[in-house]
C-alpha cells in the first residue's frame, strides 16, 4: 500500500505530522480522525531515487526474531508500547523495517498493514496474546519459533549451497576452455593437418560454436535461469517443479523432511497460541514451502471443518508420515496436541540434520566425478590427436 505524508492538528493544539500507509487519501482521514487529529493536508510521500529490482523491501527471519524478543522483553518490564516501539526504531538498521516500526508506532494497530514484515501467522499470535493478556509471552514463543526457523532454513541453504556452487564452477571452467583454450590447440592440428579423432572434433566443433557466440552463450545461460524463474512463478510450472522436487533422489526425502518441520512447528506455534484449528490450518498451509504439501494440508482444513478429526484429515488428505499421524491422534486422545507437534518438530528438525550431513557426504565424491568427466575429458580429447601424431613420428 502507498505511503501519505500528512499534516494537522492534535486536541491540545498543537501542529503535529507523519507519515501513514493506507489504501487511500481518504483512509488516511478517518485514522487521523480518530486519533482526534484535525487534518490539514495529506499527499503522497515522494520517494527518492530507486530502481525497482534493487529497492529492498524485506525483513530477515533473523532481524524479525531480535525484534520480537526485545520487545518482549520491554513489555515485560512493563515499558510503555510506544516506548517500547520507539526504542525499537531507533535500534533498527534495516531501513524498510526501521519504516514499518515507526508507522506501527505511530497506529499500533499496523502491524497487518505490512504484509513483507509481518505475516498472518505473526497477526494472529499477537492478536491472540492481546486478548489473553499475554503479549509479552506470546512475542517471546515468537521469537522462538522464527528463530528454529532461521536454522532450519540454514541448515538447507548448507545442503544446496555447495552442489550449486561446483555444478556453476563447472560450467564456467568449460566455458572458459572451450572459449580460450581449445581454440589454440584446434590450430595448431590444423596447421599440422592432424586427423582428428570423433570425440576432438565433436569437442573443436563445440568450441568453434562457443568462440563465435560467446556473447550468446552467456546470454542463453542467464535467460536459461529467468526462463525458470518465470515457470516456477506460473501455476503449472509451480506444480510441476515442486512435484518433481519431491521425487529428486537425495534431494525430495530431505526437503519433505524440512517441510514437516515447518507444517508441525507452525501448527504448534498456532494451536498454544490459541489461534482456532481451521485458522491454524490456514496459515500452515502457506508455510508448507511446497504446494503439493500445501495443498494436502488445505484438503485435510476441509475435512477438519466436516467434523473429523486431525488425525484421520492428514491420513486421508495425503501422504504424511505414520509416526506424524500417530503422535497426532495421541495428542487429540490426551489434550496434548500442541505438545505432541512440538516434539514431531524437533525429531524433524533432528532428522533435517542428519539428512544434510549425509546428503553432503554423499554428493562431494559424486559431484568431484562429474567435474572430472566434464573438465579431464575436455583435456583428454585435446591430447587424443597429439599421441596419434606422436605414433607416426
Amino acid at each position: 500500500m502507498p505511503t501519505y505524508v500528512w499534516k494537522g492538528k492534535n486536541r491540545y493544539g498543537d501542529t503535529v505530522g507523519g507519515e501513514r500507509v493506507a489504501a487511500s487519501k481518504e483512509e488516511v482521514g478517518r485514522l487521523l480522525q480518530k486519533d482526534q487529529i484535525t487534518v490539514f493536508s495529506v499527499a503522497p510521500a515522494k520517494g527518492g531515487f530507486s530502481i525497482p529490482f534493487l529497492k529492498r523491501e524485506k525483513v530477515r527471519l533473523k532481524d524479525l526474531a531480535i525484534y520480537s524478543r526485545q520487545l518482549s522483553v520491554l513489555i515485560d518490564a512493563e515499558l510503555p508500547l510506544i516506548q517500547s516501539l520507539g526504542i525499537l526504531e531507533e535500534q533498527q538498521k534495516n531501513t524498510y523495517f526501521k519504516k514499518v516500526i515507526k508507522t506501527i508506532k505511530d497506529d499500533v494497530q499496523a502491524k497487518r498493514k505490512h504484509p513483507k514484515a509481518f505475516d498472518d501467522l505473526y497477526c494472529n499470535l499477537i492478536a491472540s496474546g492481546e486478548q489473553s493478556g499475554s503479549l509479552d509471552i506470546m512475542l517471546r514463543r515468537l521469537s522462538e519459533f522464527i528463530e528454529k526457523n532461521v536454522r532450519l532454513r540454514g541448515k538447507v541453504k548448507q545442503a544446496m549451497i555447495y552442489p550449486v556452487a561446483i555444478v556453476i564452477f563447472a560450467v564456467v571452467v568449460s566455458v572458459f576452455l572451450l572459449w580460450k583454450v581449445i581454440p589454440v590447440f584446434a590450430s595448431i592440428f590444423r596447421d599440422l593437418g592432424a586427423e582428428l579423432p570423433f570425440l576432438t572434433a565433436f569437442v573443436v566443433g563445440m568450441s568453434d560454436f562457443v568462440e563465435k557466440n560467446i556473447l550468446f552463450v552467456a546470454m542463453g545461460l542467464v535467460a536459461l535461469v529467468f526462463l525458470f524463474r518465470y515457470y516456477r512463478s506460473t501455476k503449472q510450472g509451480h506444480w510441476a517443479t515442486d512435484r518433481l522436487i519431491l521425487k529428486m533422489p537425495l534431494f525430495g526425502p530431505l526437503l519433505f523432511k524440512v517441510s514437516m518441520t515447518r507444517v508441525t512447528r507452525t501448527l504448534a506455534t498456532l494451536i498454544s497460541g490459541g489461534v482456532p484449528m481451521l485458522e491454524a490450518l490456514r496459515i500452515t498451509s502457506t508455510t508448507a514451502g511446497n504446494v503439493i504439501i500445501e495443498q494436502q494440508i488445505i484438503e485435510a482444513r476441509k475435512l477438519v471443518s466436516e467434523g473429523k478429526t486431525l488425525s484421520e484429515s492428514f491420513k486421508q488428505a495425503g501422504s504424511f508420515p505414520t509416526m506424524m499421524l500417530q503422535m497426532i491422534n495421541v495428542g487429540e486422545a490426551t489434550g496434548t496436541l500442541d505438545e505432541m507437534l512440538s516434539k514431531l518438530a524437533g525429531f524433524y528438525d533432528e532428522e533435517v540434520e542428519m539428512a544434510v550431513a549425509a546428503l553432503l557426504s554423499i554428493l562431494e565424491p559424486i559431484l568431484l566425478i562429474v567435474v572430472g568427466v566434464i573438465v579431464g575429458g575436455l583435456v583428454v580429447s585435446m591430447y587424443l590427436p597429439i599421441f596419434d601424431l606422436m605414433t607416426k613420428f
